[in-house]
């Protein structure tokens, strides 16, 4: 089992989640985080932190498509060890459907 970043990420972007991680397994996009499943050691303290419930165990079904894009994504953007600010509009994008077909971008983030 590892933990999967979800759409409801997408233009939110908190980033609690990073401060709690023992292990540094986030990685840093433009619009959202992604969990590295090779280094997520399954310890959990990253879900009930997430602001915009993005973040679940890959073992709650459906989430097939997230752990490929969590995957594909931690090998491309950078690693994030710190807490930034999430954007100005987050609390306007929570909850929105459709946030990947919409928002998603592969570009990646800052890091730090």
């Amino acid at each position: 089992m590892t933990y999967v970043v979800t759409d409801n990420c997408i233009k939110c972007k908190y980033m609690d989640c990073i401060e709690v991680c023992p292990v540094d397994c986030f990685y840093e996009g433009e619009n959202m985080l992604v969990i590295h499943p090779d280094e997520c050691i399954d310890c959990g303290v990253c879900e009930p932190e997430c602001p915009a419930d993005a973040i679940k165990p890959d073992t709650e079904s459906g989430l097939d498509k997230w752990l490929q894009i969590n995957t594909e994504y931690a090998e491309k953007w950078p690693n994030i060890t710190a807490k930034k600010e999430p954007p100005a509009d987050a609390k306007e994008f929570d909850g929105v459907e459709d946030k990947f077909e919409k928002f998603f971008s592969a570009e990646p983030g800052e890091g730090n």
